[in-house]
């Protein structure tokens, strides 16, 4: 049992050390914000500088001006937003049988002279060998933990592609997600080839395939949401900004030197939304970045995602969106405008999303109910049932 009065003074300790440091990061978002809208800046330098050079940071490539900050366009009369989102029920190893379930929200709100709404609720079970594992030849990986949740966020663009293919060609529409479109999971060197390929390229990437391919014959784009960012890709072009080498090497010129000892350190301990904070009005957009990260430039392709922020009432949001949106002026107009929309009605976030939560959330109770229910399945079928000593001794404490 959690023990509060030995953390309370913890906790005023760190509060002290936040307070501290508030000035320091106030001077430091001033420095930002000067640079961010510094007409003295070359555009098109600092945009090779970005794409150049090596930093130990991630930095966003540069597409329109940095201080750009854009007006959001006219709401078609008539349109959809689909919208998925996901939770699922892990696999216990603690248990006999040897499972997991995927439960996917499932949300189209249409507006306009023919509105209505679609809720769904789609729980998945898995047990088959070609689920629990990803194989390739005699080499084999476990779906679970961290690589369930990957294969469920390709479940959930699965469904949203289905989804869009339901849709009637000629209706203005926007598809959803929650989080990023980039499968950071796959990005370390934890998991083989063969798991990206059969996760990303032939689940991930080929979903966007298929909404590209939609998108092409009607007026269709796609989008994630991404609330309250921690994103720091544009605030580390400000630090190449100020880096004063023609070409940054982190690694070659700044190894020795100790952090808060650099050049562009002048605005660090900064976060994105604390610029686009103070620099856009709300319902206005940001400029438009790309990502760099090595994820998205090895295998995305014509996917490649790009990404901007939009002021809300009460936030700042990160919008991304895939190249194919982003190039086409129309569709970038109606994500921004249907985005804002959604987040008006839905109390600062999108309310499809909202929507699909509530759909796909998984409780504490389901999940007890659920193992609850396949142990009496096993029994009633004769089945004998093994746990370990661990979760027997958590359902029958004798203390």
């Amino acid at each position: 049992m959690l023990d509060l009065s030995r953390v309370a003074g913890q906790i005023g300790e760190m509060i002290g050390q936040l307070k501290a440091g508030g000035q320091e990061r106030q001077e430091h978002l001033v420095r930002a914000l000067t640079l961010l809208v510094d007409r003295a800046i070359d555009f098109e330098t600092l945009k090779r500088k970005a794409s150049q050079s090596k930093t130990t940071f991630l930095v966003a490539g540069l597409v329109e001006p940095l201080g750009s900050h854009v007006p959001p366009g006219a709401i078609p009369s008539d349109f959809s937003i689909i919208a998925t989102d996901g939770s699922q029920i892990d696999v216990d190893r603690h248990q006999s049988a040897r499972c997991y379930l995927i439960n996917i929200g499932r949300v189209r709100l249409d507006y306009g002279s023919d509105s209505g709404a679609e809720l769904q609720s789609l729980p998945q079970l898995c047990a088959d060998s070609k689920d629990l594992v990803i194989s390739s030849g005699t080499k084999e990986q476990v779906v679970e933990g961290a690589l369930l949740n990957i294969k469920r966020s390709v479940d959930e663009c699965r469904h949203l592609a289905d989804m869009a293919a339901e849709l009637p060609k000629d209706r203005p529409a926007l598809a959803v997600i929650d989080g990023s479109l980039i499968l950071w999971g796959l990005s370390s060197k934890e998991y083989p080839d063969f798991v990206v390929e059969q996760l990303l390229d032939k689940g991930f990437i080929k979903c966007l395939d298929d909404m590209l391919k939609l998108a092409q014959e009607r007026p269709l784009a796609l989008s994630s949401f991404i609330s309250f960012p921690r994103s720091t890709d544009v605030v580390n072009v400000l630090r190449l900004a100020i880096c004063p080498h023609e070409t940054a090497d982190c690694d070659k010129f700044c190894g020795e030197i100790n952090i808060g000892k650099r050049a562009c350190d002048a605005v660090s301990g900064i976060q994105d939304r604390d610029l686009f904070d103070s620099l856009l009005g709300v319902g206005e957009r940001s400029a438009l970045f790309t990502s760099q990260s090595k994820i998205v430039r090895e295998s995305y392709g014509r996917h490649r995602v790009n990404f901007f922020y939009i002021k809300l009432e009460d936030e700042i949001a990160r919008v991304e969106i895939p190249e194919w949106v982003a190039r086409d002026a129309d569709k970038l107009s109606l994500t921004h405008a249907l985005l804002l929309d959604q987040c008006q009605r839905g109390q600062g976030y999108p309310a499809a999303l909202s929507e699909a939560h509530e759909e796909a959330v998984v409780t504490g109770a389901d999940r007890r109910n659920f193992l609850q229910l396949v142990e009496i399945s096993m029994a009633d079928e004769h089945m004998p049932q093994t746990t370990s000593a661990k979760a027997r001794s958590k359902n029958a404490r004798w203390l």
